[in-house]
């Protein structure tokens, strides 16, 4: 896969950045913890800024969450989670996966939105609840991309810093290793975040 994402990278530069980010809020086994990564690492071959990076990315992945917002804003509730309990293993989504997503957002609203975009596995499925409860589009885009920044910009600058071991490391780690990296390191500057606003 990591091999696949560099080819759509190398071909279409920063629109193939913003092209996998959109996408991967819709298919979940296209992960973006190897797609920013490598586009990381195409900045460390200087052939690309970690800010052009960052903001493609960033803006593919919100403009990605526009169809599971509108789908699940126009089908209901009802309809959209009887089409998850038949087909949503194939995307690797449960009932149970939404209904915690739903509760999120019932709780915390439009910051549930920007934190989301900060869990591995929840970031695209948040603009489903957001569309049942026809949250205004704008708001919805706002926090989405406040939240998406923080992950493609951590996840970028993940991907120069380590440069030319990056492909070495990826055949170690495996996605699912990657996945647990960044959601680590989301922690820590989580957690720092938190104690410096203390």
């Amino acid at each position: 896969m990591l091999e696949w994402i560099g080819d759509v990278i190398t071909a279409g530069g920063l629109w193939g950045v913003a092209a996998l980010m959109a996408l991967e809020n819709v298919v979940l086994p296209l992960p973006s913890e190897l797609i920013m990564p490598m586009a990381g690492y195409a900045v460390s071959r200087g052939r690309i800024t970690l800010l052009q990076v960052t903001l493609y990315g960033t803006i593919g992945s919100v403009i990605g969450a526009l169809p599971l917002y509108y789908g699940a804003r126009l089908l209901g509730q009802d309809k959209v989670k009887r089409w998850i309990e038949r087909h949503g293993r194939w995307l690797m989504v449960s009932k149970r996966d939404l209904d915690k997503a739903s509760e999120r957002f019932d709780r915390k609203g439009m910051t549930a939105v920007i934190l989301a975009q900060l869990l591995p596995g929840v970031r695209g499925l948040i603009s489903i609840p957001a569309g049942f409860a026809k949250m205004n589009v704008f708001l919805f885009l706002v926090a989405n991309f406040a939240g998406t920044i923080v992950w493609c910009s951590v996840l970028a600058y993940l991907g120069k810093l380590l440069g030319p071991q990056f492909p070495k490391i990826d055949s170690f780690l495996g996605p699912t290793g990657w996945i647990i990296l960044g959601a680590g390191l989301i922690a820590i500057f989580g957690w720092l975040l938190w104690r410096r606003a203390r």
